[in-house]
C-alpha cells in the first residue's frame, strides 16, 4: 500500500497531508480520523503505486462510543492520557506488548505546525508501515489513527521532523489486546471498527 491523502479546504488550501506506506495492506491497513473543523472539506486519496491497486473508504459519519458527537477520538484520547512531549528533531519509541493486536495513536500540538513520521517496526530496522503526517495546525487538525500490530516485537517510533521550536505531543495506547479484546483501562476509547 502506497498512497497520498490530503484534506482540501477550498481552492489552494491543504491543511493536512499524509503519505502512507504499508508492506502488506491486508495485514496492516491504514485507518485514521481526519478532523474537518471548518466549512467545505474534501478528502483526496491517491494511489502512488500504479502496480498495486487498493480499496479506500471515506465515511463522514463518526459514532463515538460514549455517544457525544462533539468529542473526537483524538480529543478523548488526549484528555485521558499523559501524552509524551517530543521536541523538534527528536524521536520517541513505544514497545508494544505481544498481546496487543492494535494500538491507537494521537499526535497534536498547541496550534503550531505538525510534521511527523511514524514508523511501525518489527525486528531491527524493518519498517512494516510508515506514515508521514503534516498539518498546518496540530491543535485543530490532530492526527488520530488505529494501527494494527500483528505478531510480536512491534515498535512504534515517532519522529518529530519539525523545527526545535515546534514540539508535538504523542500518546500511544493499546486498542485491541488478544486475551480479552479489551482496550486499555477497560474503557472504550475512540470509536469501534466493524
Amino acid at each position: 500500500l502506497n498512497s497520498a491523502i490530503e484534506l482540501w479546504q477550498g481552492p489552494n488550501n491543504s491543511p493536512q497531508k499524509m503519505r502512507v506506506y504499508s508492506e502488506d495492506g491486508n495485514a496492516r491497513p491504514f485507518r485514521a480520523v481526519i478532523e474537518t473543523p471548518y466549512s467545505t472539506n474534501t478528502v483526496a486519496i491517491k494511489n502512488t503505486d500504479v502496480d498495486y491497486p487498493f480499496t479506500a473508504v471515506v465515511d463522514h459519519t463518526l459514532k463515538n462510543v460514549d455517544g457525544d458527537p462533539t468529542v473526537s477520538p483524538a480529543q478523548r484520547l488526549a484528555e485521558l492520557g499523559f501524552p509524551k512531549k517530543i521536541q523538534g528533531r527528536a524521536t520517541h519509541s513505544h514497545q508494544c506488548d505481544p498481546d496487543t493486536q492494535s494500538v491507537q495513536i494521537v499526535l497534536n500540538t498547541d496550534g503550531c505546525p505538525l510534521d511527523a513520521r511514524i514508523e511501525i517496526l518489527q525486528g531491527p530496522s524493518h519498517n512494516k508501515q510508515v506514515l508521514e503526517v503534516q498539518t498546518e495546525d496540530g491543535e485543530n487538525f490532530p492526527f488520530y489513527a488505529i494501527i494494527d500490530t500483528p505478531g510480536d516485537k512491534n515498535v512504534i517510533r515517532v519522529v518529530n521532523q519539525g523545527q526545535l521550536e515546534f514540539p508535538l505531543s504523542v500518546d500511544v495506547r493499546p486498542y485491541v489486546e488478544t486475551p480479552d479484546n479489551k482496550s486499555s483501562d477497560d474503557e472504550d476509547i475512540g470509536m469501534r471498527w466493524s
